[in-house]
Parts: structure tokens; sequence; C-alpha cells
């Protein structure tokens, strides 16, 4: 029988290496896909470098798992290991971040230490497979000559290399979050990233019931939703936003409970960096509400926009009534990462706070996303 073009494993017992690990979502997808398909996950290391990263790692996979330290602190990597993931800063690529690149001594650097790694390990003994995820900025065109040089590298170490920009939204999860990924090859295979598919889930269906008061918006920032709706209402829209005490909290009036259809109807208006300077927000909208007049995009219908290391940055609409906007809570980030309430409650049980706990769901990959994409390779 031919060889399904995309099977890259037969085996039952695969050997996983985490590089850049964060807390470990690639093992959580690859344990997923292991339940299902009968397989026998080894982590045979991770490598991480942030104490409060390696402290969550630790209480979701256990404290047995060798943490070799940070790239560069190891000549090369362990031997026969099938699947080496590596997600190397984006703190210089990112859209929000330095823009210094993958120069010497910036941190994204440490994606080319990574390959110096690589490089140092004899051929027979690298990683079958390494899967390498990052911005989408990566390979746009102020960074494309280092993801051609990433390639290069890759290439004249003897792997095959795929790559595609993959969008969690259209892998399950309500979030809008675009990453590129690389699945490079030590061997004659091909590789073909999993196809996308309708979104059948909203962004409610990860909020929390109850939520503390200290979520929701404040009042400076409901200030400032009120003085752009009095412009907008100067323009003759028509449009209606003020706020009303309720236990001396100021909070969004509901006007109508007919949503979308009419000028007064039960929505909060947000600015936008478009033409019309704003959009509409509905029960379970995900918002900006960080500089939200400075941006496009920030209004997404039943999504919620890129989860970022900053709990200030995404924020939804909820009716409680009437409506109002908050923050994400850490778990409602972290279910939008694809990640069990189990493995966040394990870690909020170490003392975690709240900074770290959005800055962790920021900086992982999408459960999700990682888990078609590793299917790719036995099926």
């Amino acid at each position: 029988m031919e060889r399904n073009a995309n099977r890259i494993f037969d085996k039952k017992r695969i050997k996983l290496f985490e590089a850049f690990s964060g807390i470990g979502t690639q093992k959580m997808a690859l344990e997923i896909l292991a339940k299902e398909l009968g397989l026998e996950i080894e982590t045979v290391g991770y490598s991480e470098i942030d104490k409060f990263a390696i402290k969550s790692y630790e209480a979701i996979h256990g404290e047995r798992i060798k943490n070799y330290g940070g790239i560069g602190s190891f000549e090369r990597m362990p031997k026969d290991i099938d699947i080496c993931t590596w997600s190397f800063p984006c703190q210089d690529i990112s859209a929000v971040g330095k823009q210094k690149g993958m120069t010497e001594g910036s941190r994204s650097n440490y994606g080319y230490v990574f390959l110096d790694t690589i490089e140092n390990t004899p051929y027979e003994e690298r990683p079958k497979v390494l899967l390498m995820e990052n911005v989408k900025a990566l390979v746009g065109k102020k960074f494309k000559k280092d993801f051609t040089t990433i390639l290069e590298r890759l290439q004249q170490m003897g792997y095959k290399n795929f790559w595609k920009v993959l969008n969690a939204k259209h892998y399950g999860v309500p979030q809008n979050r675009e990453r590129v990924f690389v699945v490079s090859i030590l061997d004659d295979l091909d590789y073909e990233f999993p196809k996308p598919f309708p979104l059948e889930k909203q962004l409610k269906d990860y909020l929390e019931t109850n939520v503390d008061e200290k979520y929701y918006l404040s009042d400076k920032m409901i200030d400032f939703f009120v003085k752009n709706s009095e412009r907008n209402k100067q323009k003759g829209n028509g449009f209606r936003f003020t706020p009303k005490k309720i236990n001396d909290i100021n909070v969004f009036k509901t006007i109508t409970t007919r949503s979308g259809s009419r000028m007064d109807d039960n929505f909060i208006i947000v600015p936008e960096k478009t033409i019309r300077g704003y959009k509409e927000a509905e029960d379970g909208d995900g918002v900006y509400i960080n500089r939200p007049h400075q941006k496009r995009g920030v209004v997404q219908k039943g999504k919620i926009q890129t989860l970022t290391t900053r709990p200030d940055t995404p924020g939804v609409v909820v009716d409680q009534p009437p409506l109002r906007i908050r923050k994400l809570t850490p778990l409602e980030a972290w279910r939008l990462m694809g990640i069990d309430d189990e493995d966040f409650y394990k870690v909020k049980a170490t003392g975690m706070s709240d900074a770290q706990l959005y800055k962790q769901a920021g900086n992982a990959i999408v459960v999700d996303v990682l888990y078609y994409i590793f299917k790719q390779m036995f099926t």
C-alpha cells in the first residue's frame, strides 16, 4: 500500500523536546492526540528560563521532566528526538515590539542560537521533525530576510520545510490569532497543513458566569466611550451611549431588547480607526480596550482579538443587564488558548498572579491549532 504523503510517523512512542516551552501547550496538544491514537509521548526535556513559566510547566506536567535551561546554555540537542518544537521570542519581530528583528543581542536572535544548537548535533541524531511557531510579521516584508535565512539554514542541515500562516478561528477557537508555522522534516517526505473549517463556537461559550467587579471597565475608560458617543451624536448619527449608576458604579444603559436593527438598539458604540470612526458592539463581542480609537478591527463579532501578554488589551461586551465592557478573566484567556480548566487551576493553586497568568496565555500557542498540525503527521 502506498504511504500517505502526510504520514511522517508510524511508530507509537514519540520522543518530544520543547524549546522555548512556555507552559507547554505543545505537550498538551500531543497528549490529546496520544489518547485518540494510542500513542505514548515521552517528553525528554524542555528549555525555558522564565521562572514563572517554569513553575507553571511543573504544576501542569510534573517536576520530573528535565529543564535544559536557556537556549545557548547547552551545546547540542539530546539524541533521537522525534518532535522538537521551537517558538523563539517574538518581542523584536511583533508589530507591538521593538522591531529590532533577529539582530545579535536581541531576544529574537535566540532563534538563530537554536539553529546553532541543531547544527551542533550530529546529523543522524538531530530531531526528525521541527515545528516552529511565531508571529505573522516574521513572514512580512520587514523581516522576510530573517525568515528566508531560517529556511535556508534548515535546508542546509538536511530539513525539508513547509510553512503556512494559520488563524486560530479556522481551527475551532473564537480568537482571531494569526501565526506562522514551519514544519521541517529530516526526510524526503511531504507535509500538508490542516484545512480550515467553519467556526461553531462563540466567545460567549468561553466566558465565566460570575465575574469579580475588578475586571469591569473603569470610570476613566467609560468616560472615554461616552465622550466618543457625544461626538458621534453631534455628527447627527443619532446613536445613544449613556451610562447610569448602579450601586455607585457607572454602567452602560441597555436601551431596547431588540439587537442590531435600529439606531436605539442594544449595543455599545466603540471607537475604531475606520472611515465611520466607530463600530457597534453587542453582547458576546470581543473589543479592544487599549487605545481603541487607534486600531482597526476593534470589534470582533462573537470572537476575541489576538490575546497578548497584557491584561488591558482584549475585552468583551457582556449583558448583565445592562451592557457592560470588561476584561477577560485569566481563566477565560487560558480557555481561549485551548487549555483545560484543570490545568489552569493547577497553576492558579501555586499562587500565580493574574499578571503572570495573562502573560503565559499570551505567550502560549493555541492547543487546538497544534493538535491539528500534529494530527497531520500521524494520519
